[in-house]
């Protein structure tokens, strides 16, 4: 079985860097966007924005999104 092999988080060293991706406003898939430590008590993440890179911002929930009618 194939898999692939993360790398380790810098700052916890525990946890692995994993990668998400997401959609853009025209509908095109965005590969990457954000990086993320696997690590729930460590939270380091790294997001490209409009060409712009963010760290370390507040990871919130999900479930509280409401999707948007497509």
């Amino acid at each position: 079985m194939d898999y692939m092999q993360f790398p380790k988080c810098q700052r916890c060293k525990a946890g692995d860097l994993v990668p998400l991706s997401d959609f853009g406003s025209q509908g095109a898939a965005i590969h990457y966007k954000a990086w993320v430590c696997t690590n729930p008590d460590c939270g380091y993440n790294i997001k490209i924005r409009n060409g712009d890179v963010y760290r370390d911002e507040p990871i919130t929930s999900g479930a509280l999104h409401t999707s948007r009618m497509r």
